[in-house]
């Protein structure tokens, strides 16, 4: 069963936060700021799950347990599944009789040692958010003119 077109991340929110939250972080600690490094740095940073969905994740280690293949994944992701494979592994070894998907629930909220994205990606959802936070902070910006010129009773 392949991943669906299209496919959204049920918690891309909470992802792009993390996101932001590491970029904030990164240019803080930064004498010098090189644009061409800053995301490539954010990538690498440990978060605090993996941000798959326990479904795909399942699919994926149920098919990598039947000896399929998954080259066809571009090469981050097939990384995140690998470390997701081998905690399942280890989990099943010690709960012999959990099923797939509880392990793999189990796992992908556990602290990951990366993001598993390109700087290219991480860069587009960065700016596409801070796009998205300032057109409504703009919507916003009519509402609050009104209540500051409105006279107080």
């Amino acid at each position: 069963m392949g991943k669906s077109l299209g496919s959204t991340l049920d918690f891309a929110e909470e992802r792009i936060a993390e996101l932001m939250l590491c970029y904030d972080r990164y240019i803080a600690s930064c004498r010098y700021i090189r644009m061409s490094e800053v995301f490539a740095h954010i990538v690498a940073q440990p978060c605090s799950r993996f941000w798959v969905s326990p479904f795909r994740a399942a699919v994926v280690v149920g098919d990598m347990l039947r000896g399929r293949s998954i080259s066809h994944m571009h090469p981050s992701r097939q990384e995140m599944f690998k470390e997701i494979y081998s905690r399942v592994a280890l989990l099943r070894s010690k709960n012999p009789s959990a099923s797939l998907f509880r392990l793999v629930s189990d796992v992908v909220i556990q602290p990951a040692p990366k993001f598993y994205l390109t700087p290219s990606s991480a860069k587009i959802m960065f700016y596409k958010a801070k796009r998205e936070w300032y057109i409504q902070k703009k919507q916003k910006m009519p509402k609050l003119r009104l209540q500051l010129s409105s006279p107080q009773q």
